[in-house]
Order: C-alpha cells, then structure tokens, then sequence
C-alpha cells in the first residue's frame, strides 16, 4: 500500500510599501544557533523593525538585500510574529465558521475584559475579532482615561509620525520581569523586550495595564522584582507623552502632547553594526535614555546624534571611571586593580581593618563579601579576569547615600549632613571636572565606618545567614544592576541625624552613573523631577548634551592613564585591561608591586 501525503505551503507575499507591525509576542519559542547567517538577519529585523517604516525603507537603513529582507519579514508573518499594518479583515469574506472564533491569546492585551462577558438585553453584540480588529485599528486600550486616549490618538492622526525618545534597558530588567508571577501577562512583553530588543509605544498600553497590576509587596528576593516593575513602570509614565518634559519644544501655534517612547534593550542594539545602529537611532529618535546603572557586562551605547542622556563612552561603565573619580577629587575608599594572572598570598594591608570587601570582576557587576574567605575567591578570579578589590565596611556593610543630579541651587548651600551632601568637597571637585548640570544620574557616597546599615540590614534580614550577600549589601546602583533596596524614606531624616554622628571626612564618592535609576522609587522620582525642573529633554539642551557628551573626559588621553592600559581591550565590552597593578591609597593613585617580592608572585598567565 502507498501512502500519498500532501504538504501545504503558505505563503505570505510583501510588497516593498508595506508596513510591518511586531505585537507583543505570544508562544515564542528560539532556540538561537551560532553561525546562523538567516537566524542574525531575522534578529536585526526584529530590533530595527517599526510601523512606520516600510519593508524598502528598512532593507536601504540596514543596508540587505531587498529581497532578503522580504523573506525574513515574511517569515515573521507566516509565525504569526508580526502583520501587514493596516490590514483589516473582512468578516463577510470569512465562512461563519470564523466569525465566532474565541480570541487567541495575543488580542488579550487589547480586549477590555468587561467587553468579552455576553449580553443579555438583547442588545446588539460584537464578537471578540471584531472587538479586537477595532482596538487595533484605534492603537488604543479601553481601560486609559478617556481624555487621555483622545489626545494620544488625535496626535497620532493629526500630526503623523514623529521622532520618539527611547529609554535603554539592559537583558537585566528583562529577566526580572519574568522571575516570579508579577502579572498574568507580563511574561509576554517581557519576552518580546528580550527577544525583539523593542517594545514599541504601541505596546506600551497593555504593558503598563499589567504593570499596575504588580503589587508593591513581595517576600524576600522577590521584593526587588516587583520594586523594578513599579520604578518602570513611573519612569515609562514620565518620558512618555509628557506635556511638561517638553514644554519648551513645542510650537506656539502647535499643540503639545509630548513625545512617544520606546523601550530598546542595548544588547540587541549592539548586535547591529555601528554604523547600522547610528541610521536606526537617528531615523526613528530624537533623545536616548539609559537606565542606571547598566550592567557591566555589556557595552553602553554611545550616542552624540541623538543626544543621549547616559554614558558617553564606554569606560564611563568600567572600573577606569571610578579610578578617574577618585584620581581627580583625591578621596576614595581603599581600593587595589589587579591585572589577570596576579596571585595573592595574603591579603593586603590596605584591608586588614574591613569587615566586609567590595570585589568587581572584570565585565561582571560587583558584589559584597566578607574579608574571612575572600582570598581563595580573589585568586581564582585573578586566573581568568582582572579584579578590582575595595574597602566597604569596616564594622561589616558599609552605609551609602545615592546624591542625584543635576544639582539644584539649594542643595549646593549651607552646612554638610546626612541628607545634604551636595556641598561636600568631592562633589564640588567633580561638577567641575565632569558635567553634571546636562545630563541625569546619582553619586553613591559611602561611610566604610558607619553601622546604620548593619542595623537596617539586619531588621530586614530574612535570617538565612550572611545577609549581605542575599541582599547586595545595599550597595545599589553599584554592586550589581538590580538588588533588594531599603528606602531611605523608611527612616526619618532627624532620626539619621541622630542615630549616627558623621562628618565630611567619614564620607567618600564610591561611583557616578549617568541615566535614570529604577532599583529605588524614591531616588528615581528625584531625577525624574530634576530632569523636567532642569529641562535636559528640551531642545534647548540638546547642544549642551551632544558638546558635553564628546567631552568627556577620555580615560585614552590622561597622562597618568594612558600608560596603565594594555591592548587589545575587552571584546565584550570595549574597555582595555589593566597593563599594570594599581592602588588608591590616601588620595593618590600610583602603581603596586605589592608590599614585598614574597608577597605577590606574578604568573603572567595568558589564559584564553
């Protein structure tokens, strides 16, 4: 007996006008191969891909073949992935058999939950596609304010496209949306933030919609997950479509509904070519914003056209800027780089008071650990990267404030405290030297000898043993992208003052990241208030931010730098490696060869 088997192919023909729209995905599923020339293409469609630009356009911006470019595009839209904008289906074309088909799970985010229930007056009811094909062609969800849904929409249609502002994330962020059950769907867009590398402001709706739907509470690690998804979701409220940001920029004859926004994960940015990736961002942006801080384990986008509120070059992520930073204003916390294939024997004096270290490895976000068992660990990383070792605490964690920035008038008067740090000497050394007034960011100071955040972190401690290492040791911003953070605003300001006597001296800078911070509401809500107060989002400030952004000062070209640096630099990342030991000790930084030759054995291992 023969069997004959008939295959079906389906195929969906694109002209090069067509606009392409990408939804939140739903059952994406990639198993990524290396090498895989078609799998690449299909990835930087996926990031550079938006509704207003036609299939012609997007092959000349990413410079392929138009051809190619149609058969990734198409492939999108046989997947289901991605659809022909504008297309409308017909429901007199379809047999009956389609027109009381239940709504699939990727029209959800687009269907107001009250619409889906029957109806029993007798009245005139539409069926879930028709429902949904309606939500698409508005672009708009049911659950916003009306007032604000007819604003969005009026602009959108009277005005036609205009160039947005993108906030950059890193892969990070992605995976803390999807650690725990934070929303029913919120898994959904953060899949598409990975994967597609965007998520575009049409999306942004039903994203927020799930995000409101987070609770402000959660149980031990999972609290930080669901503080990020909150500060994302405010900082998202902020950027997008904000009246005030921009109020500056628009026309006196021309409403002001302010700018759409777009979320853009870097890696997949820097998956483009430079000189792709400059085409992209000019065409569709006109102002970058970075979250703080970005992991170190990727490279930052670097951006003068369009302005771009975050770090300038690379090195501004990497331990050379902190090294800059305590080279130029002569404080710091005690601090040793260690090239790779250094091996230590014993720990150096510099930190044999500290209770507690702050190690960075080299491309890895810094973490806390104690000085007890800190030497095997040390010499093991020293096989394979270099290491950056710091004083943290001396009576076990240290205690760090977050300073935001740009600084208003006030904060830069009156006497030194707690919670008015912007007249400490190091602060005014480094407005001077950097340019903190054009771009947005925070300064973590930290007080080695101070014990307010033992007590904080111990009252907090899910009593698990070594509390510092569950938490990130409060550090924040600076031991890694993302960590449980106890508010400041927990703890009245006089009641700091009180518990804890402290001095200019006790204080120290540990790091400056540029960009918006979301691992603390509290401290994002300040920069967020300084950037609309100061106006960095106002074309008026757009020259400042590209003259600034391209004088940053160059780690390169410092003197006392230049010859500490060894090449090739860092594939990942784009920094060079440390030629050279070096130490930071009472305010300078010079060179180490360790306190005696028995005391440092040096391998040069040149592992690969």
């Amino acid at each position: 007996m023969y069997l004959n088997y008939t295959f079906l192919f389906y195929k969906v023909s694109l002209r090069k006008v067509y606009f392409v729209l990408v939804p939140p995905l739903e059952g994406f599923v990639m198993n990524r191969v290396q090498g895989d020339y078609f799998e690449t293409l299909l990835y930087k469609i996926f990031v550079s891909i938006d509704e207003h630009t036609n299939v012609a356009e997007l092959a000349n911006v990413l410079e392929i073949d138009l051809s190619l470019v149609k058969n990734a595009v198409s492939m999108y839209c046989r997947l289901g992935f991605a659809h022909k904008k504008g297309q409308v289906i017909n429901l007199d074309q379809l047999h009956s058999s389609w027109r009381n088909v239940p709504s699939v799970n990727r029209l959800k985010s687009t269907l107001d939950p009250q619409k889906m229930l029957l109806s029993w007056d007798g009245g005139e009811s539409r069926s879930p596609v028709q429902e949904a094909s309606s939500a698409t062609d508005t672009d708009t969800n049911s659950q916003e304010d009306p007032a604000d849904t007819a604003s969005v929409s009026s602009l959108s249609l009277s005005m036609g496209y205009t160039k947005r502002i993108a906030f950059l994330f890193d892969s990070t962020l992605t995976a803390f949306l999807m650690m725990g059950n934070l929303s029913p769907n919120l898994k959904s867009h953060a899949v598409t933030m990975f994967e597609v590398g965007k998520l575009s402001d049409e999306s942004l709706d039903s994203f927020l919609i799930e995000l409101e739907k987070v609770q402000s509470t959660g149980e031990g690690e999972a609290q930080r997950y669901f503080d990020h998804a909150l500060t994302l979701r405010n900082t998202i409220l902020f950027l997008r479509h904000n009246k005030d940001l921009v109020a500056q920029t628009a026309q006196p004859d021309q409403p002001n509904y302010g700018f759409p926004l777009d979320l853009l994960r870097c890696e997949s940015l820097l998956g483009l070519d430079p000189a792709t990736c400059s085409r992209v961002l000019n065409k569709n942006y006109m102002l970058l914003v970075s979250m703080a801080p970005l992991t170190n384990e990727i490279r930052p986008v670097s951006s003068c056209t369009p302005q771009h509120i975050g770090p300038a070059i690379p090195e501004v992520s990497s331990v050379w800027f902190k090294l800059y930073i305590y080279h130029i204003t002569g404080q710091g916390p005690p601090s040793l780089l260690l090239s790779k294939g250094t091996r230590l024997r014993k720990l150096p004096d510099i930190f044999q008071g500290y209770d507690r270290l702050l190690i960075t490895s080299w491309g890895h976000d810094p973490g806390v650990v104690p000085t007890s068992n800190v030497l095997t660990m040390l010499n093991d990383a020293l096989t394979h990267s270099a290491v950056l070792i710091q004083g943290h605490g001396l009576h076990g964690i240290g205690d760090t404030v977050h300073i935001p920035f740009p600084f208003d008038e006030t904060e830069l008067q009156g006497e030194f405290t707690r919670v008015s740090m912007g007249v400490h000497k190091a602060l005014q050394i480094l407005r001077n030297k950097v340019d903190l007034q054009h771009f947005c960011g925070y300064v973590t100071m930290l007080n080695a000898s101070s014990q307010l955040a033992n007590r904080k972190l111990s009252d907090a401690s899910d009593e698990k043993g070594e509390p510092d290492l569950a938490s990130g040791s409060d550090v924040n911003g600076s031991t890694e992208s993302f960590e449980m953070v106890i508010e400041e605003a927990t703890i009245d300001s006089a009641t700091k003052q009180n518990s804890v006597a402290t001095t200019e001296a006790d204080w120290v800078p540990l790091e400056l990241c540029f960009g918006i911070p979301l691992f603390s509401s509290e401290l994002n809500q300040k920069v967020c208030r300084k950037i609309a107060t100061h106006g960095l989002c106002t074309k008026e400030s757009y020259p400042s931010l590209a003259r600034e952004g391209a004088s940053t000062p160059d780690i390169h070209t410092e003197a006392s730098f230049s010859s500490w640096l060894s090449q090739p630099s860092c594939g990942d990342t784009g920094v060079p490696l440390p030629a050279k030991n070096l130490i930071f000790k009472d305010g300078i930084l010079s060179e180490w060869s360790g306190r005696s030759p028995s005391s440092l054995l040096i391998a040069n291992l040149h592992l690969q």
